[in-house]
């Protein structure tokens, strides 16, 4: 019995490696190229976020202008006197 599974195991060790590289590299390549286009998605992604984070920030920045320009301050003086009685 021993004689018979040794020409066996040596026939199949080559018949797996070969059927097992017909199935497994096209696998790997697939699941190479899935991380390709999920990284090409995720850089995308970044981009546009940035974007907008930059689009923000711009925003902020001029509603901080108005916030402290002197013109608010003049505004609010002009509501002022237009809240006191005429002078005669």
């Amino acid at each position: 019995m021993n004689d018979t599974i040794i020409p066996i195991l040596a026939l199949s060790i080559p018949v797996i490696a070969i059927i097992g590289g017909v199935v497994v590299q096209p696998l790997i390549k697939l699941k190479q190229r899935q991380l390709e286009l999920q990284a090409e998605h995720t850089a995308e992604k970044a981009a546009q976020y940035a974007a907008h984070t930059e689009r923000l920030e711009q925003r902020v920045r001029v509603l901080e202008r108005i916030a402290t320009d002197r013109g608010v301050d003049v505004a609010a003086q002009i509501e002022q006197l237009r809240d006191q009685p005429p002078l005669n």
